[in-house]
């Protein structure tokens, strides 16, 4: 798949929110590194979010449709920007950051048939449920405003999900309005 980049110099990516019956979310260690972070992945020109959304499950935690149901996705794109370290300027379109369109979707298999070895180069190396709201905090900083918009539209489904409440460890970011419930 090559990656494809619109006018703006984002890639259009999916996002993935694994949510267990608990109200804890799958997170995982990238390979050869020790950011953790959430699945993600292109999507391809051929594809639609909810197709790649798919693969990427699979590619990524070897899970497949049956093992998970779509709870609810982002309404829209939700955008970050790549630290300048990070930009290939030597690559036309140059890709400046990622789109994301982001699922949350309610995990139905089990832990043993997480497999993150299901494709010839792993994306990740090790795996753990967390808390709902850690990523929020834990993951690299350039990603943390996105990880935080898509936690909050979705906290209203995982409360449901877990029968609980799950109120936020830190307060909303300027100019983001939490999802309102039904």
């Amino acid at each position: 798949m090559s990656d494809v980049i619109d006018a703006d110099g984002f890639r259009p990516n999916v996002g993935i929110v694994l949510l267990n019956p608990d109200g804890r979310v799958f997170w995982a260690r990238r390979i050869t590194r020790d950011g953790w972070q959430f699945p993600q992945g292109g999507i391809g020109s051929d594809e639609t979010p909810l197709e790649a959304m798919h693969r990427e499950l699979t590619e990524e935690t070897g899970l497949g449709a049956t093992h998970v149901e779509v709870l609810a996705s982002t309404p829209g794109w939700l955008r970050y920007r790549l630290p300048h370290r990070y930009l290939r300027h030597h690559q036309r379109p140059l890709c400046v950051g990622q789109k994301q369109v982001w699922y949350l979707l309610r995990f139905m298999g089990e832990d043993a048939q997480v497999r993150l070895d299901a494709v010839d180069h792993p994306e990740f190396d090790a795996w753990r449920w967390v808390d709902f709201w850690y990523p929020g905090e834990a993951v690299v900083a350039f990603k943390r405003e996105v990880y935080q918009r898509a936690l909050r539209q979705f906290v209203v489904h995982a409360e449901r999900l877990c029968a609980r409440e799950l109120p936020p460890p830190w307060s909303v970011p300027a100019g983001v309005v939490p999802a309102a419930s039904d």
